[in-house]
């Protein structure tokens, strides 16, 4: 399974945040759409980083004045990104290996579309169910 299927079972909206948001926005933004992550970026630079609740809490063991700090001091600048190409077990490895919930995929420098964990083990489980089931189609047959 590709990445562009897994793109094509999610909603198409993108939820965006720009670099000079303050954190207090970024946790608005991420109640609001009950998302784990954001994607930071501008017209000039698409993919800038990344944020997540992990950055948040790991910002407030300092105390809550984090939340009036801009997104860009709390984010990973250092982003892994997919292409729709892509296979899912790459992107299970990627995940892995580097400890990260959230993959942007990107075409020519542009976000298409955002990749969680959960979305890859949605897909992962549609694939064993569907084999499942051939499977028992094929025991019943003979």
């Amino acid at each position: 399974m590709r990445i562009s299927d897994v793109l094509r079972s999610k909603s198409s909206a993108l939820v965006t945040l720009s670099p000079d948001a303050t954190v207090r926005d970024l946790v608005d933004l991420l109640a609001e759409h009950n998302i784990g992550a954001v994607i930071v970026g501008d017209d000039a630079n698409p993919v800038a980083g990344i944020v997540s609740e992990r950055d948040v809490v790991r910002g407030l063991v300092s105390g809550t004045t984090i939340l009036e700090s801009l997104v860009a001091d709390i984010m990973t600048t250092t982003v892994k990104t997919a292409a729709p190409s892509d296979s899912v077990d790459d992107l299970m490895r990627i995940m892995t290996e580097h400890r990260i919930r959230h993959v942007p995929v990107v075409v020519d420098g542009q976000l298409k579309g955002i990749v969680s964990i959960g979305d890859v083990v949605k897909s992962r489980i549609g694939e064993l169910e569907f084999e499942r089931d051939q499977l028992e189609s094929y025991v019943h047959t003979q």
